[in-house]
């Protein structure tokens, strides 16, 4: 079944790949970066989008750290502080035409109550500004053009946990693989930790398997306004060169942590081939206190009840300008349990893709035998219902069928928001007691 699937997208997108391109004849020369050219083709991965390939499912058949072996890389979400002397970062530097570089500030957090307040370097973290003050870079990505859209995005993966006890192994992945692929074999954007991915190959070689689009989002995790030209560098370097290793691909996408942007990055990730993605909405995940990761003080009703509220919007007819890039994030078993009630809701109400789908991306990578499924194609499986990519009619529903949600998820347009929110603490709250009993999951 999900060969035939496969094969019914292929006759689709094939068609599309023209209007895929990204414009950048006004922008600044882009390249793939050179550096990488010498790596070979790791084992185990697609080469290509998986047209005939059954997507994997099940548990990972190797162990975290134990069966490979990366000399070469920086300490595990260590920033590279000796970047200036590394020969890889010299390297790489000499690649950048640094008089395209804005002269912005490292920026501190006590900045942002002294920064110009006409936003000169397009500072994201200040002003939330995502068309730079340059013109030779382009805009962010932040929304889906098409109103009744949405861009699925995952950030900080690929999910594991160390040590990886039974109580942890339940939410790292492939847990949200597995429920996204059982989910009208939903895809998204895997904004993928180069550190992570060290700890984790395996589960970083079934989101590209699965079809998922991955993005870089830095080795370390850290505010890149705070960080020297040589540490951005390598910072994108190392996440690149680790993403190329295990998965033999060269994204030409990045998501900054915290969103944490400036034209001096953009600029930086630009000439090292990559365009920057940020979002509109935020689910504050992130801030969830989770089991294994320390997460922050944001209850669990809030997640819920935003979760609801751009439900509820949509469901009344409020939300036709523009689609949305949402910020998700796979790193706790709190963000996971988020994520996978709420994407029922989203399918229901929104087509439902990867941020470089609904934004005519089809080649993220540079390699270009990779050619996704993007905004305007309507892919139909051998059943006849929609297979994950659903063109908007012209009042902004969706068009074909879409997979039902979850027997759990009431599917009544009239369900509130209210009623989201209630049920899902509900949830919640029989989760949290379930887990004190030793119970493992949840779905």
């Amino acid at each position: 079944m999900m060969a035939l699937k496969a094969v019914a997208l292929a006759a689709v997108f094939v068609a599309t790949t023209a209007q895929a391109a990204t414009p950048t004849a006004s922008y600044l020369i882009q390249a793939s970066p050179t550096y990488f050219n010498s790596i070979p083709q790791p084992t185990g991965v697609i080469t290509s989008w998986p047209v005939n390939t059954p997507i994997p499912t099940g548990n990972l058949t190797t162990g975290f750290f134990t069966n490979y072996s990366f000399p070469g890389f920086p300490e595990e979400n260590q920033i590279v502080t000796n970047a200036t002397s590394d020969p890889n970062i010299i390297a790489a530097m000499a690649n950048i035409d640094w008089t395209k570089v804005p002269d912005a500030p490292v920026t501190t957090t006590a900045m942002l109550t002294t920064y110009n307040a006409s936003d000169p370097y397009c500072w994201w973290t200040y002003s939330t500004c995502v068309t730079p003050k340059i013109d030779y870079i382009p805009p962010d990505l932040y929304i889906c053009p098409t109103p009744g859209t949405w861009g699925l995005t995952y950030d900080d993966g690929p999910l594991f946990f160390w040590p990886s006890t039974p109580e942890n192994a339940v939410w790292a992945e492939p847990n949200l693989y597995n429920y996204l692929e059982a989910h009208d074999d939903q895809k998204a954007n895997l904004m993928y930790i180069g550190s992570n991915i060290l700890g984790a190959p395996d589960a970083a070689q079934r989101g590209l398997n699965d079809g998922h689009v991955i993005c870089c989002h830095t080795w370390s995790h850290p505010s890149m306004t705070q960080l020297t030209n040589a540490e951005v560098v390598a910072e994108f370097y190392y996440c690149l060169k680790m993403i190329k290793t295990v998965l033999g691909i060269t994204p030409r996408c990045w998501r900054p942590p915290y969103g944490d942007v400036d034209d001096r990055v953009r600029s930086i990730a630009w000439q090292m081939g990559m365009r920057t993605i940020i979002w509109d909405l935020d689910t504050n995940d992130w801030d969830i206190p989770g089991d294994q990761t320390p997460g922050g003080d944001t209850p669990y009703s809030v997640a819920n009840a935003t979760f609801a509220g751009w439900i509820e919007n949509r469901e009344k007819g409020n939300d036709t300008k523009t689609g949305h890039i949402c910020l998700e994030h796979e790193l706790s078993n709190s963000t996971i349990a988020l994520a996978e009630f709420w994407l029922p809701y989203v399918q229901k109400n929104y087509q439902t893709m990867p941020a470089t789908s609904c934004n005519n991306i089809a080649q993220p990578y540079w390699e270009d035998a990779f050619v996704y499924p993007i905004q305007g194609t309507v892919a139909v499986g051998v059943n006849g219902t929609a297979t994950g990519l659903k063109l908007p009619g012209s009042n902004g529903t969706t068009t074909g069928s879409s997979a039902n949600p979850s027997s759990s998820v009431s599917t009544s347009s009239a369900h509130s928001g209210a009623a989201h929110a209630a049920e899902l603490s509900i949830f919640f709250l029989g989760a949290v007691v379930a887990a004190a009993a030793g119970a493992h999951g949840l779905f």
